[in-house]
Protein backbone atom coordinates (compact mmCIF):
# COMPACT_ATOMS: atom_id res chain seq x y z
CA UNK A 1 0.00 0.00 0.00
CA UNK A 2 2.99 2.30 -0.25
CA UNK A 3 1.17 4.30 -3.30
CA UNK A 4 -1.77 3.62 -2.37
CA UNK A 5 -2.62 7.31 -1.46
CA UNK A 6 0.04 9.11 -3.74
CA UNK A 7 -0.62 13.02 -4.06
CA UNK A 8 -3.94 12.66 -1.85
CA UNK A 9 -4.02 16.23 0.12
CA UNK A 10 -5.50 14.71 3.70
CA UNK A 11 -6.16 16.94 6.95
CA UNK A 12 -6.44 14.61 10.26
CA UNK A 13 -7.62 17.04 13.23
CA UNK A 14 -6.84 15.38 16.82
CA UNK A 15 -3.74 13.92 15.24
CA UNK A 16 -1.37 14.11 18.16
CA UNK A 17 -2.19 10.56 20.20
CA UNK A 18 -4.31 7.78 19.73
CA UNK A 19 -6.31 6.94 16.13
CA UNK A 20 -5.67 10.61 14.63
CA UNK A 21 -1.85 9.60 15.48
CA UNK A 22 -2.23 6.23 13.69
CA UNK A 23 -3.98 8.42 11.11
CA UNK A 24 -1.44 10.14 10.51
CA UNK A 25 1.45 7.53 10.14
CA UNK A 26 -0.65 4.85 8.16
CA UNK A 27 -1.71 7.97 5.35
CA UNK A 28 1.78 9.31 5.05
CA UNK A 29 3.00 5.32 4.71
CA UNK A 30 0.35 4.92 2.04
CA UNK A 31 2.33 8.36 0.55
CA UNK A 32 -0.54 11.02 1.16
CA UNK A 33 0.65 14.74 2.33
CA UNK A 34 -0.88 14.96 5.48
CA UNK A 35 -1.47 18.13 7.62
CA UNK A 36 -2.11 17.46 11.30
CA UNK A 37 -3.68 19.08 14.07
CA UNK A 38 -2.74 19.21 17.52
CA UNK A 39 -5.29 21.26 20.32
CA UNK A 40 -2.30 22.78 23.09
CA UNK A 41 1.12 21.14 22.34
CA UNK A 42 2.61 19.28 19.29
CA UNK A 43 3.25 15.09 20.16
CA UNK A 44 7.28 14.75 20.61
CA UNK A 45 9.67 13.90 17.46
CA UNK A 46 6.47 14.25 15.23
CA UNK A 47 7.33 14.22 11.21
CA UNK A 48 4.71 15.73 8.97
CA UNK A 49 3.16 19.50 8.88
CA UNK A 50 1.35 20.33 12.32
CA UNK A 51 -1.24 23.09 13.10
CA UNK A 52 -3.00 24.07 16.45
CA UNK A 53 -6.26 23.87 16.18
CA UNK A 54 -9.47 23.27 18.75
CA UNK A 55 -12.28 22.20 16.75
CA UNK A 56 -15.08 23.37 18.71
CA UNK A 57 -13.77 27.35 17.82
CA UNK A 58 -15.48 28.54 14.20
CA UNK A 59 -12.47 30.52 13.65
CA UNK A 60 -9.88 28.49 14.45
CA UNK A 61 -11.32 25.56 11.89
CA UNK A 62 -11.56 28.34 9.44
CA UNK A 63 -8.01 29.06 9.92
CA UNK A 64 -6.96 25.51 9.51
CA UNK A 65 -8.90 24.96 6.13
CA UNK A 66 -7.52 28.22 5.19
CA UNK A 67 -4.16 27.04 5.74
CA UNK A 68 -4.75 23.49 3.69
CA UNK A 69 -5.91 25.46 0.43
CA UNK A 70 -2.89 27.89 1.14
CA UNK A 71 -0.61 24.97 0.77
CA UNK A 72 -2.12 22.45 -1.71
CA UNK A 73 -5.08 25.12 -3.19
CA UNK A 74 -7.56 22.08 -1.92
CA UNK A 75 -8.00 18.96 -0.03
CA UNK A 76 -9.30 15.47 -1.10
CA UNK A 77 -9.97 13.97 2.54
CA UNK A 78 -10.89 15.12 5.82
CA UNK A 79 -10.45 12.45 8.70
CA UNK A 80 -11.86 14.37 11.85
CA UNK A 81 -10.51 12.18 14.71
CA UNK A 82 -10.89 14.63 17.40
CA UNK A 83 -13.08 13.79 20.06
CA UNK A 84 -13.06 12.78 23.72
CA UNK A 85 -14.59 10.44 25.69
CA UNK A 86 -15.78 11.91 28.85
CA UNK A 87 -17.83 9.89 31.66
CA UNK A 88 -21.86 11.26 32.52
CA UNK A 89 -24.13 8.98 34.30
CA UNK A 90 -27.32 9.89 33.91
CA UNK A 91 -29.19 11.43 36.80
CA UNK A 92 -26.03 12.95 37.70
CA UNK A 93 -24.93 14.96 34.48
CA UNK A 94 -24.82 19.01 34.65
CA UNK A 95 -25.20 21.30 31.91
CA UNK A 96 -21.91 22.16 31.67
CA UNK A 97 -20.58 18.83 31.23
CA UNK A 98 -23.05 18.08 28.64
CA UNK A 99 -22.22 21.33 26.34
CA UNK A 100 -18.27 20.15 26.84
CA UNK A 101 -18.72 16.92 25.49
CA UNK A 102 -21.05 17.86 23.05
CA UNK A 103 -18.95 20.29 21.48
CA UNK A 104 -15.87 18.18 21.37
CA UNK A 105 -17.40 15.21 19.88
CA UNK A 106 -20.62 16.80 17.60
CA UNK A 107 -20.19 20.37 17.23
CA UNK A 108 -16.54 19.95 16.04
CA UNK A 109 -17.38 17.51 13.55
CA UNK A 110 -19.72 19.75 12.14
CA UNK A 111 -17.63 22.51 11.94
CA UNK A 112 -14.76 20.67 10.53
CA UNK A 113 -17.29 18.95 7.95
CA UNK A 114 -18.71 21.99 6.78
CA UNK A 115 -15.54 23.20 6.29
CA UNK A 116 -14.11 20.34 4.26
CA UNK A 117 -17.01 20.28 1.78
CA UNK A 118 -16.56 24.69 1.29
CA UNK A 119 -12.96 23.15 -0.08
CA UNK A 120 -14.08 19.71 -1.82
CA UNK A 121 -17.15 21.37 -3.99
CA UNK A 122 -15.51 23.43 -5.75
CA UNK A 123 -12.91 21.14 -6.86
CA UNK A 124 -14.77 17.99 -7.85
CA UNK A 125 -15.39 15.93 -4.46
CA UNK A 126 -13.63 14.24 -1.70
CA UNK A 127 -13.91 12.21 0.94
CA UNK A 128 -14.81 12.73 4.69
CA UNK A 129 -14.48 10.15 7.79
CA UNK A 130 -15.64 11.17 10.97
CA UNK A 131 -16.07 8.55 14.05
CA UNK A 132 -18.85 7.33 15.63
CA UNK A 133 -18.74 4.63 18.94
CA UNK A 134 -20.07 1.49 19.83
CA UNK A 135 -21.47 3.53 22.95
CA UNK A 136 -23.95 4.99 20.63
CA UNK A 137 -25.16 2.05 19.53
CA UNK A 138 -25.55 -0.13 22.76
CA UNK A 139 -26.33 3.12 24.84
CA UNK A 140 -23.38 3.65 28.16
CA UNK A 141 -24.97 4.18 31.44
CA UNK A 142 -21.30 5.25 32.37
CA UNK A 143 -20.60 8.10 29.49
CA UNK A 144 -24.52 8.76 28.52
CA UNK A 145 -23.57 12.29 27.25
CA UNK A 146 -20.84 11.03 25.08
CA UNK A 147 -22.96 7.75 23.58
CA UNK A 148 -25.47 10.91 22.88
CA UNK A 149 -22.76 13.11 20.84
CA UNK A 150 -21.70 10.22 19.17
CA UNK A 151 -24.87 9.61 17.89
CA UNK A 152 -25.13 12.79 17.10
CA UNK A 153 -22.34 12.02 14.56
CA UNK A 154 -23.84 8.97 12.89
CA UNK A 155 -27.06 10.90 12.52
CA UNK A 156 -24.93 14.04 10.82
CA UNK A 157 -22.73 11.60 9.05
CA UNK A 158 -26.30 10.28 7.03
CA UNK A 159 -27.54 14.01 6.47
CA UNK A 160 -24.64 15.15 4.95
CA UNK A 161 -23.76 11.86 3.04
CA UNK A 162 -27.63 12.58 1.62
CA UNK A 163 -26.86 16.35 1.00
CA UNK A 164 -23.19 15.81 -0.54
CA UNK A 165 -23.51 13.15 -3.02
CA UNK A 166 -24.57 14.94 -5.83
CA UNK A 167 -21.21 17.08 -5.59
CA UNK A 168 -19.33 13.99 -4.79
CA UNK A 169 -18.50 13.99 -1.72
CA UNK A 170 -19.04 10.69 0.58
CA UNK A 171 -19.12 10.76 4.39
CA UNK A 172 -18.79 7.88 6.19
CA UNK A 173 -18.30 7.21 10.16
CA UNK A 174 -16.12 4.46 11.71
CA UNK A 175 -16.96 2.86 15.18
CA UNK A 176 -13.84 1.69 16.47
CA UNK A 177 -13.28 -0.59 19.51
CA UNK A 178 -9.38 0.43 20.16
CA UNK A 179 -6.51 1.68 23.12
CA UNK A 180 -6.48 4.94 23.20
CA UNK A 181 -6.29 7.80 25.74
CA UNK A 182 -10.03 6.82 26.06
CA UNK A 183 -9.78 3.70 27.08
CA UNK A 184 -7.17 5.09 29.44
CA UNK A 185 -10.14 7.25 30.88
CA UNK A 186 -12.47 4.76 31.07
CA UNK A 187 -9.89 2.80 33.52
CA UNK A 188 -8.92 5.89 35.28
CA UNK A 189 -12.43 6.69 35.99
CA UNK A 190 -13.44 2.82 36.82
CA UNK A 191 -10.60 2.89 39.07
CA UNK A 192 -7.93 -0.19 39.08
CA UNK A 193 -10.22 -2.37 41.63
CA UNK A 194 -12.59 -2.74 38.38
CA UNK A 195 -9.78 -2.69 35.72
CA UNK A 196 -10.28 -6.93 35.77
CA UNK A 197 -13.77 -6.98 35.64
CA UNK A 198 -13.55 -4.58 32.50
CA UNK A 199 -10.87 -6.87 30.38
CA UNK A 200 -12.82 -9.75 31.17
CA UNK A 201 -16.10 -8.24 30.03
CA UNK A 202 -13.65 -6.87 26.83
CA UNK A 203 -12.49 -10.72 26.61
CA UNK A 204 -16.42 -11.94 26.87
CA UNK A 205 -17.75 -9.30 24.09
CA UNK A 206 -14.88 -9.04 21.46
CA UNK A 207 -15.17 -12.29 19.51
CA UNK A 208 -11.27 -11.33 17.49
CA UNK A 209 -9.23 -11.39 20.19
CA UNK A 210 -10.81 -10.77 23.69
CA UNK A 211 -9.32 -7.09 23.49
CA UNK A 212 -9.40 -3.78 22.30
CA UNK A 213 -7.06 -3.44 18.92
CA UNK A 214 -4.46 -1.27 18.10
CA UNK A 215 -5.00 2.19 16.31
CA UNK A 216 -2.03 1.95 13.87
CA UNK A 217 -2.62 -2.12 12.87
CA UNK A 218 -5.87 -2.21 12.84
CA UNK A 219 -7.79 1.04 11.94
CA UNK A 220 -4.54 2.35 10.13
CA UNK A 221 -5.24 0.48 7.04
CA UNK A 222 -9.28 0.48 6.98
CA UNK A 223 -8.50 4.70 6.89
CA UNK A 224 -6.12 4.26 4.06
CA UNK A 225 -8.97 2.58 2.04
CA UNK A 226 -11.35 4.54 3.11
CA UNK A 227 -9.53 7.78 1.97
CA UNK A 228 -8.35 5.96 -1.64
CA UNK A 229 -10.45 6.36 -4.35
CA UNK A 230 -11.94 2.68 -4.10
CA UNK A 231 -13.95 3.90 -1.42
CA UNK A 232 -15.89 6.72 -3.72
CA UNK A 233 -18.51 4.25 -3.80
CA UNK A 234 -19.01 4.08 -0.34
CA UNK A 235 -21.22 7.05 1.82
CA UNK A 236 -23.75 7.58 4.88
CA UNK A 237 -22.35 4.10 6.24
CA UNK A 238 -21.10 4.29 10.50
CA UNK A 239 -18.59 1.29 9.69
CA UNK A 240 -18.05 -0.88 12.92
CA UNK A 241 -14.21 -1.81 13.09
CA UNK A 242 -14.22 -3.32 16.15
CA UNK A 243 -13.76 -7.29 16.15
CA UNK A 244 -17.08 -7.99 16.26
CA UNK A 245 -18.13 -5.99 19.52
CA UNK A 246 -21.06 -4.75 17.65
CA UNK A 247 -22.51 -6.59 14.52
CA UNK A 248 -24.44 -3.55 13.08
CA UNK A 249 -27.23 -4.52 11.17
CA UNK A 250 -28.23 -7.72 12.81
Amino acid sequence: MADALEGRRVVVTGAATGIGAAAVSALTAAGAQVLATFHQSPPVEAGGEWVSCDVTDPESVAQLFATAENRWGGIDVLIHAAGAWKPGIPGQIDLADLDAVLATNFTSTVLTNQAAYRLMKSSGGGQIINFGSAEAVMGSPLAAGYAAAKAAVAAWTRSAARAWASEQITVNALAPAVDTPGAERLREFLGPEAVPFLEQQLQQSIPLGGALGDPLRDIGPVLVFLSSPGARFITGQLIAVDGGLVMLGT
